[in-house]
């Protein structure tokens, strides 16, 4: 399947670092001066003090503070300033001037520059521009640049289309905590082959991100709860198999940029009942509506398919899994549902987790 593309929005990944620092605007005591910053004698705990300041909602404080430190060329405070402009916190909201500081910090190798940068030009239309200073973030493990190149090489935009490589930077991402890079990395398990997403995983374990340098920027003091996630293991669970060369247009990719950002309607099986064993042909329960949730070569893959959505998608608990070999396929169905609008209802919500699914007769 060549004509597979995806979209993501740039706007939301560049909030999201500053998602803290972007809090109310309430004023609180003053928690360091601008004298008292210049008595440590050491540029970093200078910057410290107007990180604390910034969180204590003092930030005409905050931004004395790192104005000189700014302006003798320390990268963690021209990251800080241009977060301030952006803001509009401590000075006038700016983006032409908080992308002048972003750029300072990004030349200097600052990750959050680089990568705030990058998605900010790419927002403005200028990808050309914005993805050699994302690449540079990716290499340092940024899922949002992760993220972003990774979609560039998936569509083979303005870099050769590189699925394997795609694949490998969209798990690295999704490893890394990025709610986005989970989804697109669902929807390219739809179209690229098995073979390349194997090569990916493999690929993606080699990828180690260079050593991030020292920072005390905005990005970087972060209370625990507003922490990125820790990491996830890269996946090496079974790949289901890849749709055909030319799906249906009906299972053509929703882009990222169109998923509505609330809680997914499947949710994880909380009651602790065991998930039923799937059961070979029409079995019991047979009579009524069910769902097909895709049609599998091989009967364990199937198995494998339904003991992963049975934990994920909510409407299906209670549910008999069954089995269906036609020809040489297996067709893994569920249910039975006493109409088909039930029916209908569990396969949206199997959509909305990235499963095809259709509604069919009980034997059908």
């Amino acid at each position: 399947m060549t004509g597979a593309r995806f979209r993501f929005v740039a706007a939301a990944l560049v909030a999201m670092p500053v998602a803290q620092a972007a809090a109310a605007t309430a004023h609180a005591p003053p928690a360091a001066s601008a004298s008292g910053a210049r008595d440590t004698g050491n540029a970093d705990a200078r910057v410290k003090l107007g990180v604390d300041a910034w969180h204590a909602r003092n930030y005409d404080s905050a931004v004395a503070i790192w104005r000189p430190l700014a302006e003798a060329g320390n990268p963690d405070a021209e990251f800080n300033l241009a977060q301030a402009y952006r803001l509009g916190h401590g000075v006038s909201s700016n983006p032409a001037t908080a992308m002048d500081w972003y750029l300072k910090a990004a030349r200097q190798d600052h990750e959050q520059a680089q990568t705030t940068y990058g998605l900010m030009l790419f927002q403005s239309g200028d990808q050309k521009g914005a993805l050699p200073w994302l690449q540079k973030a990716a290499d340092h493990g940024d899922p949002r640049a992760l993220y972003v190149v990774g979609t560039a090489l998936f569509n083979g935009d303005l870099m050769p289309k590189d699925w394997v490589r795609a694949y490998a930077m969209m798990s690295r991402a999704a490893a890394g905590g990025l709610p986005q890079a989970r989804a697109s990395l669902a929807e390219m398990d739809r179209y690229v082959p098995v073979d390349q997403r194997e090569k990916g995983i493999a690929l993606a374990r080699t990828m180690v991100p260079d050593a991030p340098r020292s920072s005390v920027s905005l990005a970087a003091a972060t209370s625990p709860a507003a922490a990125r996630p820790a990491p996830t293991p890269i996946r090496t669970t079974e790949l289901p198999p890849s749709l055909p060369a030319n799906p249906p247009a009906a299972a053509a990719p929703v882009t990222p940029a169109s998923r509505p950002e609330p809680a997914p309607v499947a949710v994880a099986r909380t009651d602790g009942r065991p998930v039923p064993a799937p059961t070979s042909g029409a079995g019991t329960g047979a009579s009524g509506w069910r769902i097909q949730l895709g049609a599998y070569s091989n009967e364990a893959k199937a198995r494998a398919l339904w003991e992963s959505l049975s934990h994920r998608i909510a409407q299906l608990g209670g549910k008999q899994p069954y089995l269906v070999k036609a020809g040489a396929v297996t067709r893994l169905q569920a249910g039975p549902f006493e109409n088909r609008g039930a029916a209908e209802q569990a396969c949206t919500a199997a959509r909305a987790a990235h499963q095809d699914c259709f509604t069919t007769r009980a034997g059908g």
